[in-house]
């Protein structure tokens, strides 16, 4: 098999000529494939100033959204894949040097049985400082390690690399991928907002975003075996200017939620985003329906179509989509935010958190706490109990209406209808912390991943994790060996 693999790679680079530097120039662009190990752990810091139709961000917020997002988006998914055999959690995230202005993509794991850390792998110079090209990450059956190079639109190229060895993040290599247009194989070299799931026996499936002229940002899937050879992009929503989707899978259940832009002048367009839909696959996305098993033709063309969840425009409300899980009979929960607008501070507020769960029988749709701002990001989880628990950045931060906050741990165990604080993660913060990431096969001991950073200016950003007790650990900025045990957070941290 390993022989077949490395004659289908010599193949593809003889055909298109990627034994030349320039050949090798048409392929990557300005970005540069690295294989080298970073001294320690720096996220990238990176900001948006621009609301839409509201135009620049002129009050003392500056952002509308901004800080150490290095875990960013959530559209963006997964950072981190705990894998039982070698007992790890392998995780990715967008890093940078001590400039600050690229974005290299990261990837690392943390060891269970040591408790340590190995300095991260700097696998791709992105050439770019915008987060939005953030890599997630995958592992397969034979320990194989993918990283999905994301794009931020068709300006730069998107990339598949995979760790030369299983288990081994020190060396990675170009994935001759190619995708299905009219029957024929072309180059995959393009894909924004990657969220990846894999299957012992079906292979990999991809929800993703493609950039039209029409439609805008189109929400589509797309599966392969092998990860080399993938099928046509299918698309699932063309409402109109666009989506972001946030996705799931519980076995061959996919699951996925969005929102969308209206085309239309007067709260339209990207920031006005609105409606809460979702739709799901039991077969791994050869198929998919509604959440009451009802079929759906796609892609969806109607406002108002059996998908929708909740009509926010109604209500003059914006969405933004956190999370998506499903409880253990498999029924989706869904975790959100809506406010009355795009800008950040108090100008758009209420802005709060919801849950939307499927009963069974209807969706049950419950507000969760106050938010302080659109983007931020955390995850919510079910434990083996039935209970839910969210890790979130539910309390200002120290630069307050910015994007993130301090971290907190809720629990709630009736279906989101009550929630307890169970702990502050983090306090008396000098950044924001920001997009609380859950890992694949979530192991207690690395249970969610984020970044920090200042939210009204360039900073440093550190990576931090928790386990499920809600200890917080920081990972290290500087390394004097090739390994390191996580620094505890502690109440004086700054």
């Amino acid at each position: 098999m390993e022989a077949i693999k490395k004659i289908i790679l010599i193949s593809f680079w003889l055909v298109l000529g990627l034994n030349s530097v320039k050949a090798q120039s048409d392929i990557y662009g300005e970005a540069r494939l690295i294989n080298k190990q970073a001294e320690g752990y720096k996220g990238i810091w990176y900001y948006i100033n621009t609301a839409g139709q509201a135009g620049k961000v002129t009050n003392q917020y500056k952002y509308k959204y901004s800080g150490g997002l290095g875990t960013y988006g959530a559209t963006q998914y997964p950072f981190s894949v705990y894998v039982e055999e070698v007992s790890k959690t392998f995780f990715c995230y967008g890093g940078t040097d001590q400039s600050g202005k690229t974005l290299l993509h990261m990837v690392s794991y943390f060891d269970h049985k040591t408790g340590q850390v190995p300095r991260p792998t700097i696998v791709l110079d992105k050439a770019t400082e915008d987060a939005h090209d953030n890599p997630v990450l995958q592992v397969d059956k034979e320990g194989y390690i993918w990283l999905f190079s994301t794009a931020h639109g068709v300006e730069r190229p998107a990339f598949i690399h995979r760790s030369v060895k299983p288990y081994d993040i020190s060396k990675f290599q170009l994935m001759p991928a190619t995708k299905t247009v009219d029957g024929k194989k072309v180059p995959l070299n393009n894909f924004s907002y990657m969220q990846i799931y894999y299957s012992d026996t079906e292979g990999f499936i991809g929800l993703f975003t493609h950039y039209e002229q029409i439609g805008g940002r189109v929400i589509s899937w797309m599966k392969s075996e092998d990860g080399i050879n993938w099928s046509e992009w299918k698309d699932l929503s063309l409402l109109g200017s666009g989506h972001y989707q946030t996705s799931a899978n519980q076995g061959k259940r996919i699951g996925t939620t969005f929102m969308y832009h209206p085309d239309r002048k007067v709260r339209g367009g990207l920031d006005f985003r609105t409606n809460l839909y979702y739709l799901q696959s039991d077969d791994f996305g050869k198929t998919w329906k509604t959440v009451d098993g009802s079929a759906i033709d796609l892609p969806l063309t109607e406002v108002s179509n059996k998908a929708l969840i909740h009509n926010y425009d109604a209500e003059d409300r914006n969405v933004y989509i956190d999370d998506l899980n499903f409880d253990k009979q498999g029924r989706p929960i869904i975790l959100y935010k809506t406010s009355n607008g795009p800008l950040p501070g108090p100008v758009h507020g209420p802005r709060m958190w919801h849950t939307a769960w499927w009963s069974g029988r209807q969706w049950e749709i419950q507000y969760f706490t106050p938010a302080g701002n659109n983007y931020d990001g955390g995850s919510i989880y079910v434990e083996e109990d039935g209970s839910w628990r969210v890790i979130a950045p539910t309390a200002m931060g120290p630069q307050d209406y910015n994007t993130g906050g301090e971290m907190e741990m809720w629990d709630s165990k009736d279906q989101g209808k009550t929630w307890t604080k169970l702990k502050m993660l983090t306090w008396n913060s000098k950044y924001n912390h920001s997009y609380a990431r859950r890992p694949v096969d979530v192991n207690p001991d690395f249970y969610a991943f984020w970044a920090d950073g200042h939210g009204r200016e360039p900073s440093e950003s550190r990576l931090y994790f928790c386990d499920r007790e809600g200890n917080v650990y920081r990972l290290p900025q500087q390394m004097d060996g090739d390994f390191a045990k996580p620094e505890l957070y502690t109440f004086n941290m700054k």
